[in-house]
């Protein structure tokens, strides 16, 4: 087995900078390095919660269209990232309030998970306080 401690960083590809940094720092990220955006390097973004991303581009194909979830052919590759956060009701408010379209929601045992998408529709799942998505799914499973 590998020896994994946690993730360290997280790549997006974007097509836009100035509209992609403002839509992660409306959600508290942090540019803290340009390590050469216009020849294809990060932008590093970091959380106060310690979650680091990094903004990569000039995407020069199909910019704002999520090739993985919005076409009907499916192609492999990381379809959304995944966030917990500690009050669900708090924190649709707080999108809402910041003008961000809510794209989907789910709640199973309690457990509230709302969607949002960046502008290049890359795909935000806003978790809630309870059982990690994981637990509940394998619960589910298990139970049929």
């Amino acid at each position: 087995m590998l020896d994994i401690a946690n993730f360290d960083h997280i790549g997006i590809r974007i097509s836009n900078r100035t509209a992609s940094v403002a839509f992660y720092e409306r959600l508290g990220f942090e540019l803290i390095a340009d390590g050469g955006y216009d020849k294809g390097h990060p932008l590093v973004m970091l959380h106060p919660s310690g979650i680091n991303i990094n903004l990569l581009g000039p995407a020069d194909a199909k910019a704002g269209k999520n090739v993985l979830m919005d076409e009907a052919m499916k192609y492999p590759g990381i379809t959304h990232l995944a966030l917990k956060v500690g009050d669900a009701e708090a924190t649709e408010a707080f999108v809402k309030e910041q003008g961000i379209a809510i794209t989907g929601r789910r709640e199973f045992r309690g457990t509230k998970t709302i969607f949002i998408r960046d502008p290049d529709r890359n795909v935000l799942e806003l978790v809630g306080p309870g059982p990690s998505v994981a637990e509940l799914i394998a619960d589910a499973v298990h139970a049929s």
